[in-house]
């Protein structure tokens, strides 16, 4: 979420974050957290850290890491990002491959990135052709976001994205600039978009995850939209002098996303409509790599 700092009550978005996370439970329980981001002034909450940025991550549920506790944090702060996690590379018992990760940049921790991935990608494809730091865990999200926290300008990111071999879709955040979001879709795993009619900004894989958010919270959703294959965003508010300004796109991109003909599964669309699942399907634009074993082509819709 990236939160409208005009908004009348910061509790309805905070609501809106907290049932996506709930919901999102169906797409995995193996591990869940949420980072909360930036501080407009004067609105630093405890716990946060000097740069404004604190993260709680641990195995299990969302349902099991939130606590009632942080809803004053959650309502303070300008960017939150959540995730659950099905464990499909790394240990789901090691702290540091559950997400939101914490990333470094070259220049230390405060220029790295807090960020999320739900697919599963290549890495050792990635560690092969770029010169990469150790990684701190095992799975494959950490080489992509090591490449992503090195990006200086839009076309540094698509070069990166259009690296990637595999399912994924992006969240990320430089901690140096925490009220900017970096969202991408690539190959197969979805990702939705939704503006809220208080100018507050959201994303989550399953569009009719905004539908259940919208009958049990106080919030209206102005546009709802599933994001194309190859889709690159940056939404946030640009920082400036003694303004604040409405969360809105500010940049976006198109790149040319891969997947392996072994990711082709049913299992991408979990819990989506069936409508929802053929709107999306008949929207595909990645290209194919063909591995052994694989499907060789989309599983027909059941």
């Amino acid at each position: 979420m990236v939160r409208s700092p005009f908004a009348a009550d910061a509790g309805p978005a905070s609501d809106v974050f907290v049932t996506l996370g709930m919901l999102a439970e169906e797409r995995g329980t193996d591990s869940a957290g949420l980072a909360l981001l930036g501080a407009w002034p004067g609105l630093g909450g405890p716990g946060t850290g000097g740069d404004g940025c604190r993260v709680l991550k641990g195995r299990g549920r969302f349902s099991g890491i939130w606590r009632p506790d942080l809803i004053l944090e959650l309502d303070r702060a300008p960017v939150a990002l959540g995730h659950t996690r099905w464990a499909t590379q790394g240990s789901p018992v090691e702290p540091h491959n559950a997400s939101p990760m914490t990333v470094p940049g070259t220049g230390g921790p405060a220029t790295g990135v807090v960020a999320t991935h739900n697919g599963d990608i290549d890495a050792g494809d990635l560690r092969s052709r770029f010169a990469l730091p150790p990684a701190s865990g095992t799975t494959d999200s950490e080489p992509v976001f090591q490449l992503l926290a090195g990006c200086a300008d839009t076309s540094e990111v698509t070069q990166v994205l259009e690296s990637v071999v595999g399912r994924a879709a992006l969240a990320w955040v430089h901690r140096d600039r925490p009220t900017e979001v970096h969202l991408a879709r690539a190959a197969l795993s979805p990702l939705t978009v939704a503006v809220d009619t208080e100018q507050n900004i959201y994303w989550a894989s399953n569009p009719r995850w905004f539908r259940d958010a919208e009958k049990h919270t106080r919030v209206e959703f102005a546009t709802v939209v599933m994001l194309r294959e190859g889709t690159y965003l940056k939404v946030g508010m640009e920082p400036r002098p003694g303004r604040r300004d409405l969360p809105d796109v500010l940049a976006t991109a198109g790149f040319q996303p891969t997947a392996r003909n072994t990711d082709m599964d049913d299992r991408v669309w979990t819990g989506f409509t069936l409508a929802d699942e053929e709107c999306d399907r008949a929207g595909l634009r990645h290209r194919v790599l063909e591995r052994p074993g694989g499907t060789g082509g989309l599983p027909a819709v059941a």
